[in-house]
């Protein structure tokens, strides 16, 4: 249950934290990594994505997609993690993210270590562009514009089928206690917005909100991005909404639980993907989801 309760912070966190930012402690003229080690799981895939995951040395016990990311040295989770750990590994670059703080960071870098930031993306273009920095980091520039190109050609198929379908209103739902969706500043608000769908929580910038707000603005469609489909959190959620059968999305039978994993930590490619089960959850019209 602590691991549970402890990866629905970091789930909630890793949706919303925003200041999009990178922050290199060295030369970046300097030969290219050999030897990294991620603090977070949108790094990770990144790193593996670019066809560089041989040269990831160490990981954190949340990165596990793609599957040889679990294979890989565990320095600790994304907020707590063992300096001591990394120290061991070597490093030659260390990919840091919004969780890590900046103590940690100052620590990293007083013991020699070459650290590189990237806070949360408010944006798929933000996803995108930290992509394309990676990829310029580790001496990839090509093979991540060539990335890049193709998630957002994906992506604008997905928008173009969707834009003439109607406008549903969606809730995205990444957090019980509090109740928590996505915001207007969040990149997971781009999930809906390009599906041609309607954010119940677009005006907010945050994302904390209530039954009583929700159940006001009447979603069509309730997403929830929730680990546990089965048997977990995610699974009594859904059960929860489904005690209001008088909202639109209850009564069509739009509750639908999707992979947190996939929603909240996403690189360009994942991003691409994610969106077009979403959109086929929003827009039942799309017999298939775009390939």
């Amino acid at each position: 249950m602590r691991y549970f309760l402890f990866a629905a912070v970091l789930m909630l966190l890793s949706c919303h934290l925003l200041s999009p930012h990178s922050s290199v402690a060295e030369d970046s003229n300097a030969p290219f990594p050999q030897r990294i080690v991620s603090l977070g799981p949108m790094n990770t895939e990144n790193v593996f994505l670019l066809g560089a995951g041989e040269h990831l040395v160490g990981t954190t016990s949340y990165c596990v997609r793609p599957a040889a990311a679990k294979e890989k040295a565990k320095i600790g989770s994304v907020m707590q993690f063992s300096v001591e750990k990394i120290l061991s590994l070597h490093p030659d670059l260390i990919l840091a993210t919004g969780l890590t703080s900046p103590p940690q960071i100052e620590k990293l870098r007083k013991l020699g270590m070459k650290v590189v930031q990237f806070r949360q993306p408010a944006s798929f273009a933000e996803i995108c562009n930290q992509f394309l920095e990676i990829g310029k980091l580790l001496g990839l520039e090509q093979r991540a514009e060539e990335i890049v190109r193709q998630a957002k050609s994906k992506v604008k198929a997905i928008t173009a089928q969707s834009a003439s379908l109607p406008r549903r209103n969606v809730f995205l739902q990444i957090g019980a206690t509090p109740l928590f969706g996505a915001a207007k500043d969040s990149f997971t608000q781009d999930y809906i917005a390009l599906s041609g769908g309607i954010n119940v929580l677009e005006d907010q910038t945050a994302g904390a909100t209530s039954f009583e707000k929700v159940l006001e603005r009447n979603p069509d469609v309730i997403l929830i991005a929730m680990m546990g489909s089965e048997t977990g959190i995610a699974r009594q959620e859904k059960e929860k909404w489904q005690r209001f059968p008088f909202v639109s999305a209850v009564q069509n039978k739009q509750v639908h639980v999707i992979s947190p994993d996939l929603v909240c930590s996403p690189s360009p490619a994942t991003f691409a993907n994610t969106l077009s089960i979403i959109a086929k959850l929003i827009n039942p019209e799309l017999k298939t989801a775009v390939q």
